[in-house]
């Protein structure tokens, strides 16, 4: 057997093995449910693109529970044959149409869908090229679904970093969220996957490798490739996992954490932004306040020329003494003012505080700005302060993603020192 015939040997086997399993990846119908709850309201009949369908799982349902055209990608044949056969059985082979294609070069214009879908599949051609090649492909107003396989972990094993080394570069959370701001997105929501969805996939694969014939060509190979997979999850699964992330593009504005390099531009910018430097002062102060200070929740917008156009802090507060954020301040350069800098900044910054995990972040501001972050009265959640505001100026949101179901605080908000009040 030449080179070439081992290898098409051990791809075949490997098809072989995953050929009739419900999923090609983590995930489950829950977590297909819960992205697409991020996106909101579509359109009457959305036009969705899965990328990387696979058997066509999610296609099936998304095509069932929107309602749309889903326009189902793989590059092999076998997989959208499967689909074609189980869309036909559902009744939904007139909305589900499987394409041979190359999601990393797609045949489609600018603007063609309302829903882009890629659950376990962005890998094939990288998280970040995903981001910029598909962004496109979004309509207005558009949302791209993703899953990506990640740390959850500061500090992997060396047998897990050296595995994945091997296979696929990993991020963190807070990394992936970083680079869907610089490429423009704004998060509409986080998903942590659970390890059930981790279950739905390895569960059916591990029964199909041990009834596998191993004396097939090319078959012992892909078992053992399998099979280390499977021993990986098994004995480091607490150090990745899987994070869904619903985003839409906005008005480009780069964004990214303030540097040590930056502390002067953020002074200035403050000081410009508002009549006095007390809030020039206040930034200062809360960064060199430990008990206040969240690294990686001082944000900057970059003007064209690379000078910081605006600037969003978020540092810890307590509401009823359960821990909390507070945004404060925001501050754009009168040049940049009503130019979209100062929103796409507080994205940003907000984004930055999902990934961490953050549950409850207040504002105390305009309430004809802040709503647009989806920010509501405090009121409505039983927060409030201990000195006199309307009650529309005091403002909070509550993050999605993570445990969605970890209580709220309610109480008196406590400031930092630094504050003043």
């Amino acid at each position: 057997m030449t080179d070439d015939q081992a290898a098409n040997a051990v791809r075949d086997s490997f098809f072989a093995l995953h050929h009739g399993l419900p999923r090609q990846g983590p995930g489950s119908d829950a977590t297909t449910r819960r992205l697409l709850s991020f996106a909101g309201p579509l359109p009457a009949r959305p036009r969705i693109l899965d990328l990387g369908c696979g058997p066509g799982h999610s296609a099936l349902l998304l095509a069932a529970e929107t309602g749309g055209e889903v326009t189902a990608v793989d590059l092999h044949e076998p997989f959208l044959d499967e689909l074609r056969a189980a869309a036909r059985a559902r009744g939904l082979d007139d909305r589900v149409h499987a394409v041979a294609a190359d999601m990393g070069d797609l045949p489609y214009p600018a603007g063609s869908f309302d829903l882009i879908w890629a659950e376990s599949s962005a890998y094939s051609i990288g998280f970040d090229t995903a981001l910029a090649r598909w962004r496109p492909l979004l309509a207005p107003g558009g949302t791209l679904a993703l899953t990506e396989c990640e740390w959850t972990t500061d500090a992997p094993s060396p047998e897990a970093r050296a595995f994945w080394e091997e296979h696929y570069k990993l991020r963190t959370t807070e990394e992936n969220l970083r680079a869907c701001t610089a490429a423009g997105y704004a998060v509409l929501g986080v998903h942590h996957q659970p390890e059930s969805d981790w279950d739905e996939y390895y569960g059916p694969l591990a029964a199909r490798a041990e009834a596998a014939d191993a004396s097939r060509p090319g078959m012992a190979e892909a078992l053992a490739g399998t099979r280390a997979e499977l021993a990986m999850r098994r004995e480091h699964g607490a150090e990745y996992g899987y994070t869904g992330y619903a985003l839409r593009p906005v008005d480009a504005w780069p964004t990214r954490p303030e540097t040590s390099a930056d502390r002067a531009a953020v002074h200035g910018v403050n000081a410009a932004a508002f009549p006095t430097r007390a809030e020039a002062d206040l930034v200062d102060a809360l960064r060199a306040d430990a008990s206040a200070w969240l690294d990686g929740l001082s944000y900057v917008a970059e003007a064209p020329d690379g000078s910081v156009a605006a600037y969003a802090l978020i540092t810890r507060c307590t509401v009823g003494g359960a821990p909390a954020a507070a945004l404060a301040p925001v501050a754009v350069r009168p040049e940049h003012q009503r130019s979209g800098a100062g929103a796409a900044v507080v994205r940003a910054v907000l984004d930055a505080a999902r990934a961490r995990g953050e549950r409850l972040v207040v504002v105390l501001g305009h309430p004809n700005y802040y709503p647009r972050f989806g920010f509501t009265p405090a009121s409505g959640f039983g927060v409030r302060v201990s000195f006199e505001v309307p009650d529309e100026a005091l403002m909070a949101l509550v993050l999605g993603g993570g445990d969605d179901s970890a209580p709220i605080p309610r109480g008196t908000i406590t400031y930092p020192a630094a504050f003043g009040v």
